[in-house]
């Protein structure tokens, strides 16, 4: 009768491993996601012209892409795939080469613009290529309106 207990208790303990570990990644990517919406909400409104142009805030988005987004791919374990309001599309594991190949693209593009950008002038001409790859990978990768 012991040895059934023992069994039963971890078996819940692997189900409730299993369950945190999907829920933890899924609310570490939405953490990401957050980071990124602050980050670009200053430059939206720098390229609007609703705010004046500062570089020392645009390196830092820019900056804050690249670390986000080297975490963001590796937070998308099986055990993730529902739960917890996630809006990740099921084609992120149907082509993990794809998704992955696109967060590339992303953080090359946020380097790219880091070294790119030293005045408005130049803020102006790359980052409209950082935000389309931005916008583009939640048109491919996002289901909408899961929440």
């Amino acid at each position: 009768m012991n040895a059934n207990r023992l069994l039963l208790a971890l078996s819940l303990t692997a189900v409730v491993t299993v369950a945190f570990a999907s829920t933890e990644s899924i609310g570490d990517r939405q953490r990401i996601m957050k980071a990124n919406g602050a980050a670009t909400k200053p430059v939206v409104a720098m390229l609007k012209g609703e705010a004046p142009f500062d570089l020392a805030t645009v390196q830092k988005s820019l900056a804050d892409y690249q670390t986000g987004i080297a975490t963001f791919v590796t937070l998308f374990p099986d055990d993730s795939k529902s739960g917890a309001k996630t809006a990740a599309s099921p084609k992120i594991w149907d082509d993990t080469a794809g998704f992955k190949a696109a967060a590339d693209k992303f953080a090359s593009d946020a380097k790219t613009a880091a070294s790119a950008i030293t005045d408005e002038a130049s803020f102006k001409a790359a980052m409209p290529t950082v935000l389309k790859n931005c916008g583009s990978c939640h048109e491919t990768w996002r289901v909408k309106d899961a929440q």
